[in-house]
């Protein structure tokens, strides 16, 4: 399997779930020898080359995030497209164009894609990002192939509930999360599973 160095990694959000990248982290931490390495080998960075080559993360900036803070420098990669002949504004549309990037910060506005952040573990924490991942696991909704679904529930969120504050505020927003979001508001949305019987 090609390694990369996770240094070298671009990301293609600007935001991620800081809870989800400490519970991975952690996760990562507790492991060592054969079981860490089969831990990295089951999640692959799917990779773009954009210009200079530079390997640009279509998915998965969490797990090489956690990776990096638990000391891991290099991660089994798979190259999904090669872009690297593509001036920058025509790389930037064909990603967005493949929905492979999320150009939006922690408030949810659009931003310039010059002000991607350079490695992935600098993105900024969007507590509704945590909330999307926290309320899929708690089977507020189902997991879909579909791409940046997490941030689509996370906009949701973000635009029905307050920012939490605190830990116990944000336990307590998961629960009004997963009722949110087997709603007829969420209908349409990426794994959507229905009303609450």
């Amino acid at each position: 399997m090609k390694m990369l160095s996770i240094d070298r990694l671009r990301p293609t959000q600007m935001t991620h779930g800081m809870r989800e990248v400490r519970e991975k982290t952690e996760k990562y931490k507790a492991l060592s020898g054969h079981e860490l390495e089969m831990a990295i080998a089951e999640r692959p960075i799917p990779v773009v080359y954009g210009p200079n080559s530079a390997p640009f993360a279509i998915d998965h900036h969490h797990v090489a995030a956690a990776l990096w803070r638990a000391n891991v420098k290099s991660v089994p990669f798979v190259l999904v497209r090669d872009l690297s002949f593509l001036p920058q504004a025509d790389f930037w549309q064909t990603m967005e164009n493949n929905r492979w990037t999320y150009p939006y910060d922690a408030e949810g506005r659009r931003r310039p894609f010059s002000e991607m952040p350079e490695h992935v573990w600098e993105l900024a924490d969007d507590e509704f990002r945590s909330l999307a991942a926290s309320v899929r696991d708690a089977g507020g909704y189902e997991k879909t192939s579909v791409p940046l679904e997490e941030f689509r529930w996370a906009d949701l969120f973000r635009c029905t509930l307050p920012r939490p504050n605190s830990d116990d505020e944000f336990e307590s927003l998961v629960k009004k999360a997963i009722k949110l979001a087997k709603s007829d508001i969420a209908l349409g949305l990426p794994g959507y599973l229905g009303p609450v019987d």
